[in-house]
């Protein structure tokens, strides 16, 4: 007699919040491996990042979506739509929340965007290395009270506590289903636009309060030299104004040069292999206004 074959189970799970609630960290200590940019600037994901977690059994496919706010500008009109988008293609949802502040415009207004879902939903109270213990059982009482939640969770993001335990709930909930991806890939982004990414990560990470959000790039690019030991990488940092042109290029080209160290850094971690960077600098004026440049620029 044949042994039956084991269940595989899969779907793919939304990581919806605030800006500058922890989404991005999330996904990669779910990962173990960085596929989305952080900082400690609102804004920061500006596209839907993908990344696959196999488990035993099953794999769970997250989609890392843009920070929910109440948008003002066009480029971040375009951010919330991506956002709002990715609830209709999912499994169940991971709604973190930030335990240093809790309630506002933002989460009323995701709370209005989850009324509809019938989808589970786990609530994540992040960043509860920050806060007591009464602070955080304040904050999952007065999101339970808001709506019913498949789960509520308090985790730590950036150092781990919480996360597996969040995970092995969210197993429970998976149905029956194929692999999406295969086993060794965890994203399906290429390290063409993960080049990219990691660049405007440091330069939203050294830049001043305004001109990270006026910061756009583009990978010119991306070439392995024939004998496999370096990849040769063009980038064009897209900014608004000339005044932020010579921010970004610093005195005598200082602050240039530390992006694209900080960046060399982390890029040769992800290729495993040396890395020549080279940056450029253009001013596109009013590119977050104008349709043409953001669908040039992937947004």
């Amino acid at each position: 007699m044949s042994k039956r074959p084991e269940i595989y189970k899969s779907g793919f799970i939304a990581l919806i919040g605030a800006p500058n609630v922890g989404k991005s960290t999330l996904l990669n200590r779910i990962l173990g491996q960085k596929v989305s940019i952080t900082s400690a600037k609102p804004q920061t994901t500006r596209n839907r990042i993908l990344g696959v977690r196999h488990f035993p059994g099953g794999q769970m496919v997250f989609l890392d979506t843009p920070g929910i706010h109440v948008a003002r500008s066009k480029l971040n009109r375009r951010l919330v739509t991506t956002a709002h988008s990715t609830l209709n293609e999912v499994d169940a949802v991971f709604w973190v929340v930030d335990a240093c502040h809790a309630w506002g415009e933002s989460e009323a207004l995701i709370l209005s965007l989850l009324e509809r879902l019938t989808t589970p939903v786990f609530l994540c109270v992040n960043k509860i290395d920050l806060v007591d213990a009464q602070t955080v059982s304040r904050i999952k009482e007065e999101f339970a009270a808001r709506r019913p939640f498949q789960a509520i969770a308090a985790v730590s993001a950036l150092r781990g506590p919480g996360v597996e335990g969040l995970l092995k709930e969210t197993e429970k909930v998976l149905a029956e289903g194929p692999p999406y991806f295969p086993q060794e890939m965890i994203t399906d982004l290429s390290e063409r636009f993960l080049a990219g990414e990691i660049v405007r990560e440091k330069a939203m990470r050294l830049l001043g309060e305004e001109i990270p959000y006026a910061v756009a790039v583009t990978v010119e690019g991306f070439k392995e030299k024939p004998d496999g030991g370096m990849v040769v990488i063009q980038t064009t940092i897209h900014v608004e104004r000339d005044s932020q042109k010579s921010i970004v290029i610093g005195k005598k080209g200082s602050m240039l040069k530390r992006i694209g160290t900080d960046a060399r850094k982390d890029l040769e971690k992800l290729l495993g292999t040396r890395v020549y960077l080279e940056l450029f600098v253009r001013v596109q004026d009013k590119w977050r206004q104008k349709d043409p440049l953001m669908d040039e620029f992937g947004y």
